[in-house]
């Protein structure tokens, strides 16, 4: 098992695929990981599509604007926000809460396919409504993220770090 450390720097965003299928009970396992992220008031507001579906990949690719790692995913898992659960508590501030939500949890589901010896890629670019039409998301459900998601056939070099001044800044 790698130590998280080595899971944080060695994890990439991954966007060539083999012809391999996923299996369920991997795909339950990283939704659990998700599920392990922090959420306002532990509400949880957020909800996962996997789509293993060929030709509802092909359509959240063309969503996604035409990005062919999208298309070529055995497997994508797109996370939503679900405003109406952080909104009951929260009102209007609900809605931001909900998207941090899910971001949170994609993160950690990104985290746990690399530990795992997947690879994932955040995809971020895509129409929403579009999107909500294909997978029918009921009213107040918003996809946050598409995560494409395979066993890789590559593996990127790690990007250039910031220097910490650059990004830090001090208050005492």
């Amino acid at each position: 098992m790698m130590r998280f450390l080595e899971t944080l720097q060695g994890r990439r965003s991954i966007r060539t695929y083999q012809d391999r299928p996923v299996p369920p009970e991997l795909l339950s396992s990283l939704i659990q990981a998700g599920e392990m992220a922090p959420s306002a008031g532990n509400l949880r507001a957020r909800r996962y599509v996997i789509v293993r579906k060929p030709d509802l990949i092909k359509a959240l690719s063309l969503a996604a604007y035409n990005q062919k790692h999208v298309e070529t995913a055995p497997v994508l898992i797109v996370v939503c926000a679900d405003e109406p659960r952080s909104g009951s508590r929260y009102g209007d501030r609900g809605s931001l809460y909900s998207i941090q939500d899910a971001t949170a949890a994609v993160m950690c589901i990104l985290l746990y396919a690399y530990d795992m010896g997947l690879g994932a890629c955040w995809n971020g670019a895509f129409d929403d409504d579009l999107c909500r039409e294909i997978l029918d998301l009921e009213e107040g459900v918003m996809p946050v993220a598409i995560i494409s998601l395979g066993w890789s056939t590559s593996r990127p070099s790690p990007p250039s770090g910031r220097d910490l001044d650059e990004i830090v800044r001090w208050v005492d």
